[in-house]
């Protein structure tokens, strides 16, 4: 009965972190029955991640951005525009991939440090900021593929960014090797870094969870992790693209929770005044999660066109208001100074899973703008609810 309550406790202390996890499950169960187990085959999921994939990176920076209190509405036309143009040094110029992703990465970071200068510098507000880049990036987009509507790209390993998966060494019972050991070792870190975790708040005192709750929570979600890697390691295993994702998801979490930086990013976004008063450089801070988010909007380019292996003229449509969902759905605070990156993810799978899940069931499109719309301001609302109980 302890148990019961404490776990009861717990969800209801950490609802803002909980319950999307919980949001997840029941959609993916839902899913997954109405369509008689379709939802969850290998192809599915395996899709489904990819599709997700170039919106799940744009969502890690659009959490920042909301955290210092910010939007960034040109990050889908930077997608599209930059992806148009790796596609363009590719085909027109002959340049090699290992240099094409490095200078397009490099061009969003100029990108980002010019938005920041605009709203740090100049005192521009962010929307009005992006909502100018967003239009000079659409004509750029226009502008670039304005000769052929359509760049075709015919290169196989730029190609494999958005549509290829790892190697699989050797299969063991028809289940790919390689991906079987990084889900092991994905399951190995997770333990790791709760263990480590929760050794370093009783070494000064802080309350943690009773042990058994501890357990469940390692067992429950290493038995996700397991699951999914088997899932995927049956079809054919794990694509670039996840790998690329969580690689970004691991850096960025990393930054955000054990790195000084992330803790000044909190600071600004809690109290951007405050923050200035106890030495923290808000411009500063500025400049770098600008410049962060128009980085994650080319490499998101990059995947997106990898995907469809070619640009077009709509590249990035709608791209910005997808990532600003996935971010308030995965538990960012329309108030700033709260937000995880891992939420982002799975605001993003969220999002991707409702699209999916309709598109089996065979849902009209007017309909799902509806009910994704509906989720959205349903997250919002539940922000705000929470914020009003905690005070």
């Amino acid at each position: 009965m302890k148990f019961v309550n404490e776990a009861r406790t717990l969800i209801k202390d950490n609802i803002r972190d909980y319950g999307m996890y919980i949001a997840l499950f029941i959609i993916m169960l839902t899913f997954n029955f109405l369509t008689d187990g379709l939802f969850m085959s290998s192809r599915n999921i395996s899709n489904l991640i990819d599709s997700a994939g170039y919106i799940a990176v744009l969502a890690v920076g659009m959490t920042l951005v909301i955290v210092i209190r910010h939007i960034d509405l040109s990050v889908g036309y930077v997608a599209g525009f930059l992806g148009a143009i790796a596609a363009i040094l590719l085909m027109q110029h002959g340049v090699p991939v290992y240099l094409t992703i490095p200078i397009i990465l490099g061009i969003g970071i100029v990108i980002g440090l010019f938005n920041g200068f605009l709203i740090a510098q100049i005192g521009i507000p962010a929307f009005v900021a992006s909502l100018a880049g967003m239009l000079i990036f659409r004509g750029a987009l226009l502008q670039v593929t304005e000769g052929t509507g359509t760049i075709i790209i015919q290169n196989a390993t730029f190609n494999a960014l958005g549509n290829g998966f790892i190697p699989s060494i050797t299969e063991v019972g028809g289940l790919h090797l390689l991906s079987l050991i990084v889900g092991l070792l994905g399951i190995g870190f997770y333990i790791y870094g709760e263990l480590k975790t929760r050794h370093d708040k009783q070494k000064y005192n802080f309350e943690v969870v009773s042990f058994g709750i501890f357990l469940l929570k390692l067992i429950f979600v290493s038995a996700i992790i397991g699951y999914l890697t088997w899932i995927l390691a049956g079809y054919n295993g794990f694509s670039w693209t996840m790998m690329i994702v969580l690689a970004v998801v691991v850096i960025y979490h990393f930054i955000s929770t054990k790195t000084v930086l992330g803790r000044q990013i909190y600071a600004v976004g809690s109290n951007p005044e405050a923050a200035h008063l106890s030495g923290i450089n808000v411009k500063k801070i500025t400049y770098l999660v600008m410049a962060s988010m128009s980085m994650l909007a080319a490499l998101s380019g990059i995947l997106y066109t990898a995907r469809l292996q070619s640009a077009t003229t709509t590249a990035g449509m709608l791209f910005e208001l997808d990532a600003i969902a996935a971010a308030y759905v995965g538990g960012v605070s329309s108030a700033g100074g709260v937000g995880k990156v891992t939420g982002a993810i799975i605001g993003a799978i969220v999002m991707a899973s409702l699209t999916s899940g309709m598109n089996l069931l065979g849902v009209g499109i007017s309909y799902q703008y509806m009910i994704r719309g509906a989720v959205l301001a349903g997250a919002v609302i539940f922000d705000v609810i929470t914020r009003k109980k905690s005070k």
